[in-house]
């Protein structure tokens, strides 16, 4: 498995190179995000592993900057910063994975482990990549979504809840499924979240004629295609 590891303190990255190699990871080492953009993006990753306080463009930033290129490499952020703002951002920002320091080495290997097991599940799925309902058109290869024939942009957070839902099509699902699905981290199950960006979604897709997602008392949403 090949890892570009960002990071810019010489502590934390010997750390992590040192712990990676000896699970016979093979690891290349950036101090910034704008040599990463530069110098390795032309190659095929099966992770990144970045910092989010670095010199110049911060992590966050360089996520940005990936998906806007249509890189959709697993990334797993790496922060001091623990709160869940900070975590809600770097992830709507296209993050998969967010991780606080300091935190136990077995932990981050539990996190790479699964973040390339989905990644590769994704790789092996043979159906088609697009789902299509009444007026409604989801592109996972592209990122795009179509309302009625006219594009939408939605963000990567937005569009990652829009799939999950509709491939869960006509079947209740918990706002705790939702947080793990789509957020990838066990949030405070008492946080909004989920129900602040089902109506992102809702005001996106939706018109008064036709709608999609359907709020299930007591247990959370259920996407209906009919």
């Amino acid at each position: 498995m090949q890892i570009l590891v960002i990071e810019d303190d010489k502590r934390i990255s010997d750390f992590l190179i040192k712990g990676l190699e000896e699970q016979a990871y093979l690891v290349t080492l950036c101090s910034n995000a704008e040599d990463a953009l530069k110098s390795y993006m032309h190659l095929d990753w099966d992770l990144c592993i970045v910092d989010v306080m670095l010199p110049g463009m911060d992590g966050i930033q360089f996520v940005q900057t990936m998906r806007y290129k249509k890189n959709f490499t697993p990334i797993l952020m790496l922060s001091a910063l623990n709160t869940s703002t900070d975590k809600v951002t770097a992830l709507d920002m296209g993050a998969d994975d967010y991780m606080t320091k300091p935190f136990h080495f077995d932990e981050l290997i539990s996190r790479i482990n699964a973040l390339t097991r989905r990644n590769s599940y994704k790789s092996s799925v043979k159906a088609s990549n697009v789902l299509s309902f009444e007026g409604l058109q989801i592109d996972s290869d592209s990122y795009k979504v179509l309302v009625n024939n006219q594009a939408v942009e939605f963000s990567p957070r937005e569009f990652k809840l829009l799939y999950y839902l509709a491939e869960n099509k006509n079947k209740a699902v918990s706002r705790m499924q939702i947080l793990n699905a789509v957020w990838g981290i066990n949030f405070d199950n008492q946080t909004n979240v989920v129900d602040v960006y089902i109506s992102y979604l809702r005001n996106k897709i939706e018109t008064a004629s036709r709608k999609y997602i359907y709020t299930i008392k007591g247990v959370g949403y259920l996407f209906n295609d009919e």
